[in-house]
């Protein structure tokens, strides 16, 4: 029989297999308000929710090293052990997100290894109308991340007028970037919502972990132009 050291590794395993998880959950904000911080916005999303007990990627290793049967799942599962890191570097790096449209003359990409406040001045114009995908890039340098969350909170006038909340999933460290691409969706259209908005993002996890959170503009325009 398993042990207890193996039925949490069991646990923390199973969070991977969430890799599989790409759901978006849309809650709709009748009354607007103040922007939230991250803790209240992943309070307001998933508040069922509790993580489960932490282990290190090398305690999981370690763990039951004579059961064949589990070692090969671990291998299969989280591969080997990645090669050594800066012990500076933030165990999750959010590098760029990408707004990217069939009907766009390209990608729009933001930069978010550099100044986020710059980002505020920024405008990223999305035509009315159109099918539109968010991907965003990013890294895990050191622990497996459980539950990872991308939240944006979209507002208007000070007022929010949106809130989405996308399950991006759980992961293990890897020399390569990890790639997650939003379901599509339709921009809305007509006069009463042409104009500009400001997303304000967060990118957190089970554990609440504030990986990134900034601010960005948002133009709803007739053309892409504009």
């Amino acid at each position: 029989m398993l042990g207890l050291d193996a039925c949490e590794l069991g646990a923390q395993l199973l969070e991977l297999l969430r890799l599989a998880l790409c759901a978006r959950v849309l809650l709709t904000d009748k009354e607007g308000g103040e922007q939230l911080p991250p803790d209240e916005v992943l309070d307001e999303a998933v508040p069922w929710y509790r993580a489960p007990v932490r282990k290190s990627l090398l305690e999981i290793q370690q763990l039951d090293p004579d059961d064949e049967s589990l070692a090969k799942y671990k291998r299969v599962l989280l591969g080997s052990l990645p090669p050594a890191v800066d012990p500076s570097l933030p165990n999750v790096q959010v590098t760029r997100l990408t707004l990217m449209s069939e009907q766009a003359p390209g990608p729009m990409t933001m930069d978010l290894t550099g100044e986020l406040a710059a980002l505020k001045n920024q405008v990223f114009v999305l035509k009315e109308g159109v099918d539109y995908k968010v991907k965003i890039t990013f890294k895990v340098n050191k622990e497996i991340v459980s539950g990872l969350k991308c939240l944006h909170h979209t507002y208007r006038r000070g007022l929010r007028v949106d809130k989405a909340v996308y399950m991006v999933g759980s992961y293990g460290p890897s020399a390569q970037e990890y790639e997650f691409v939003t379901p599509v969706e339709e921009a809305p259209r007509g006069a009463l919502v042409r104009g500009a908005y400001v997303v304000t993002s967060f990118f957190t996890d089970d554990d609440r972990a504030d990986h990134l959170s900034w601010e960005w503009g948002l133009h709803i325009c007739q053309d892409w132009k504009s």
